[in-house]
């Protein structure tokens, strides 16, 4: 039998359509895992929309009083990205398991700061990276592994916003480690628009670089000024075929296998049962591969709703069982260290920066300062004073570094 884990939600978001209604959504299909005992927003709009629509009674302004009164075993922090290391390091502190939204965190330091405040705690830290979870990024990695495009040489990747994703679903595939990259970036003059915090803005950054990973592989990135035809998009080649968005293309006779989608009926809903590739391909050299979804008996279908599940999933399964984590912070650390490397690398005049990186780089050093002089304080240090802070939605990281 399962135990239910009592999960508090930091920051129930603006909007009916906002991700973490969304992620309430799916808490509320995985009965057995989890019960939603508390919800918590500095917006009393936000609270009565979201505990009506959820049906959560306990509703509160303050995590602290939150935490204190409720003591939840899981603490989901889904506030801006600002705010994310302050709530993280508050329920953490009380002993509190932890889920946060991406990235690891604003520097690597702050998400330092949060594994190390977990492992002085022991509870464990689960980072809801989504891409590398979605159904079809799951296939690719079965392709990968059974060898179907032969021996990796290289990859490309084109990213527009958070990239730390694209660089998740690279790593994930190649199951490799980065260990140079070369970076390019600039800021460019743009006509007037309106950025994602609402603003209109007339700056926008252009990003490229190079990931040479282990075993020869190298990767090729950028991210664009203009949106370009392919918006987010990446290929995986090897000795005998290439991957290309969601379909297979083998060598050997130029076949082209697009990924299938196979559904079942579940409580009366069309529900994604399995996507796999060769299953109808009649001149297909390989043995079928599928990806089977684990939560189709739940009715979760959509791409993104079983990544959602699945980070869910693997907390719960971490702290019910003790198994390790299926993504964790240090996976997540790899995925933000990678895009700071490489601006790192562009602030070098394009020098090759090796991976892990050894020490803060001159990027976060602004991030942070940047951070201090916004809010008035430092997440770290100053966190209590920053728990009343309205955070914003576009984050400081968009000021410094054009990224969201």
């Amino acid at each position: 039998m399962m135990i239910q884990l009592r999960i508090a939600i930091v920051g129930v978001g603006a909007y009916e359509s906002s991700r973490a209604r969304g992620y309430l959504a799916t808490i509320r299909k995985l009965k057995d895992l989890y019960s939603i005992c508390a919800i918590c927003d500095h917006s009393q709009r936000s609270l009565q929309e979201a505990g009506a629509q959820f049906h959560v009674a306990c509703r509160y302004s303050s995590v602290e009083k939150m935490l204190s009164i409720e003591k939840p075993d899981v603490v989901f922090v889904l506030v801006p990205t600002d705010g994310q290391t302050v709530f993280a390091l508050t329920a953490a502190r009380q002993k509190c398991h932890l889920i946060t939204e991406i990235p690891y965190a604003l520097t690597l330091a702050f998400g330092d700061a949060i594994a190390e405040t977990c492992q002085q705690n022991e509870v464990k830290w689960e980072i809801a990276e989504n891409v590398w979870r979605w159904p079809n990024e799951q296939l690719k990695q079965k392709i990968v592994r059974k060898g179907l495009l032969g021996t990796i040489t290289h990859a490309r990747l084109w990213y527009k916003s958070g990239s730390y994703h694209g660089f998740n679903a690279m790593r994930m595939i190649l199951d490799s480690e980065p260990k140079q990259v070369l970076g390019f970036a600039k800021q460019l003059d743009m006509q007037a628009y309106d950025s994602y915090g609402g603003q209109q803005e007339s700056k926008i950054w252009w990003e490229n670089g190079i990931i040479k990973f282990e075993d020869n592989v190298t990767c090729l990135y950028e991210s664009s000024s203009a949106s370009g035809k392919w918006g987010n998009h990446w290929e995986i080649e090897g000795t005998e075929g290439y991957l290309s968005g969601n379909e297979l293309v083998r060598y050997s006779n130029q076949s082209s296998c697009p990924f299938e989608e196979i559904y079942d009926q579940v409580g009366g809903e069309r529900v994604l049962a399995a996507i796999g590739v060769g299953q109808n391909t009649s001149d297909s050299d390989f043995d079928p591969i599928l990806w089977e979804n684990p939560f189709k008996q739940y009715g979760i279908s959509a791409a993104d709703d079983v990544a959602k599940a699945s980070i869910l999933y693997s907390l719960h399964r971490a702290v019910t069982t003790g198994v390790d984590l299926e993504y964790g912070q240090a996976h997540a650390r790899r995925d933000m260290e990678l895009w700071i490397a490489l601006r790192e690398s562009a602030d070098l005049n394009n020098t090759w920066v090796d991976t892990p990186l050894t020490k803060p780089t001159d990027l976060e050093k602004r991030l942070r300062s940047e951070y201090t002089n916004h809010y008035g304080g430092d997440p770290v240090t100053d966190t209590a004073d920053l728990l009343q802070t309205s955070f914003s939605r576009l984050s400081v990281m968009w000021s410094v570094a054009g990224w969201l």
